[in-house]
């Protein structure tokens, strides 16, 4: 037990712990992890439970049992987990040529990116159209992607970075991104403390997260908001560095579905004849809306964290909730560093943000109310 490695950050009336050995986070009653931490320090099981049992008046047998569960549970490695698929790529030869390059440009950053089919290109230039332009022979970064084997390929800069089987495809574009970012901000994954799935609003001083399940309004209050003197700093993929833990700026498009167009298109006319996808395999169709940065190397401090929820004829509810629960609800969608110091720093950032819930369906409430959680009001 003494090579365990473990983080604890008392929340509330919990404790949130971290698992170096897998990276992973779990929240906690005090009294178990405090079970935790003595036998991280070496003490005995029969020790431990001989203080559980007069602690909380349970038969001795009952303390061991629970003790030697809860050890088997969060530090015994899980032979039943599911396994990735991998593929053996030694004898994987990369196209000579490609039948779609097209360059983009991420303010003075131009990425050369090659498709070798229509399939490959669908899985990334939708969010990226607006960045497309004339093709040029200098370019600073090259990435190239094709499907072999039913698996897809990811070359940066001549570097095998990765290949995912078809079942995997949104963490090959969660790779992508994350080799984007990294070029953009000349950080390695490392400096990063994490990614959110989430939409960042800022207002020039700070910036916001909403957060919710798809379907819930995010994206749309994010359109709204930009129309609206404030500033869309990403759209599903939000980054977060480790030295600040500040929100950078991500160029992706906005993702419009299809039941939020009529509340948008009169603000946003051009809507109306912007190209439309079609992803059967998460069942919705979108079209997507250029975000309103304009410096997208941008990147600042984030102290909300908002849960946002459109319902039709609700009246607007706004009131923080309990970090545990907002914490559960943001881990199981978020990209989150392995690097201990890293960990220690989000747990931190996290232990101090306020966390509220919004449902609305009067859109001039909802800006209001953002308003004032920017303006330290409600």
């Amino acid at each position: 037990m003494k090579s365990m490695k473990t983080l604890y950050k008392v929340i509330e009336d919990k404790t949130i712990a971290w698992f170096e050995n897998t990276n992973k986070y779990v929240v906690l009653e005090n009294t178990t992890a405090d079970i935790l931490k003595r036998l991280s320090k070496g003490i005995s099981v029969e020790v431990i439970a001989n203080a559980l049992s007069k602690k909380i008046d349970v038969p001795l047998e009952k303390a061991e049992d629970f003790i030697i569960n809860l050890k088997k549970k969060l530090y015994e490695p899980n032979n039943n987990a599911k396994k990735i698929a991998i593929n053996d790529d030694r004898d994987i030869k990369k196209p000579s040529s490609y039948n779609f390059v097209t360059f983009y440009k991420i303010n003075e950053v131009i990425f050369k990116i090659s498709y070798l089919n229509e399939k490959e290109q669908s899985l990334i230039h939708p969010k990226f159209e607006h960045l497309v332009i004339d093709a040029v022979e200098n370019f600073d970064n090259e990435f190239e992607v094709f499907i072999n084997s039913n698996f897809i390929f990811l070359y940066v800069d001549k570097d095998y970075i990765g290949s995912w089987s078809h079942h995997d495809v949104h963490y090959f574009q969660g790779k992508f991104s994350m080799e984007i970012i990294q070029k953009i901000h000349q950080k390695k994954e490392e400096e990063w403390l994490g990614v959110f799935h989430a939409s960042a609003i800022s207002n020039g001083k700070k910036s916001m997260l909403f957060l919710g399940d798809s379907g819930n309004g995010k994206s749309t209050s994010l359109a709204l908001l930009q129309a609206n003197d404030f500033t869309c700093l990403a759209d599903d993929f939000v980054p977060m560095d480790a030295k600040k833990q500040e929100v950078y700026s991500f160029p992706a498009s906005i993702s419009i579905k299809q039941n939020s167009l009529k509340t948008l298109m009169p603000i946003y006319p051009e809507l109306a004849t912007s190209k439309e996808y079609i992803f059967t395999r998460l069942n919705k169709v979108v079209r997507y809306l250029k975000p309103n940065n304009a410096n997208f190397f941008a990147h600042l401090p984030c102290n909300d964290l908002v849960f946002i929820k459109y319902e039709k004829e609700a009246k607007l509810r706004c009131k923080k909730i309990s970090k545990i629960d907002a914490f559960q609800q943001l881990i199981p969608d978020s990209w989150l560093s392995p690097k201990r110091e890293n960990a220690q720093l989000f747990l931190d950032w996290f232990g101090g943000l306020n966390c509220y819930q919004l449902t609305y369906s009067n859109n001039d409430e909802m800006i209001k109310t953002v308003t004032k959680i920017f303006n330290n009001d409600l």
